[in-house]
């Protein structure tokens, strides 16, 4: 995998859905395992509601764990907007994600404005690409913790 055009994947829906879909594929292959640019990484596989469609939708993402907490961090590249799925989870908290090799329902919290502010440097103490995702937008990224259902 070469390296991302994130502009272009933040643009073009089309681009997205292709380019999620191959690390879906390479996702499932590898038993959670991706390379390229996520190679070493934590990666998640949500499965979210439409909020708008109610179709079942599905979103490879980073997750992080701190003390012993998981989160995804709503940054979509730090795109002046939301990724579609922080709608989905803002419809309906409850999602069902693919970890590894296992699947399992979560609840979804997202982290209140004070809350999100002391934890976001946290977790770009973790990964500082989220510290540039945040300084590129005026939007104030939201964080999401997942817990098992």
């Amino acid at each position: 995998m070469t390296e991302i055009d994130k502009r272009k994947l933040v643009a073009d829906t089309n681009a997205l859905d292709d380019f999620n879909r191959g690390v879906v594929e390479e996702f499932r292959a590898n038993g959670g395992k991706v390379g390229g640019p996520f190679e070493g990484g934590t990666l998640l596989l949500l499965h979210t509601t439409g909020a708008k469609s109610g179709t079942p939708r599905l979103s490879p993402l980073a997750y992080l764990t701190f003390e012993g907490r998981m989160f995804i961090v709503g940054s979509y590249a730090g795109a002046p907007k939301h990724p579609a799925w922080v709608h989905n989870l803002r419809a309906d908290p409850r999602a069902h994600i693919e970890v590894g090799t296992e699947a399992y329902d979560v609840s979804v919290r997202e982290l209140p404005d004070a809350e999100r502010d002391a934890m976001y440097p946290k977790i770009t103490e973790i990964a500082p690409v989220f510290a540039d995702y945040q300084a590129n937008t005026t939007r104030s990224i939201p964080l999401f913790e997942l817990t098992r259902a």
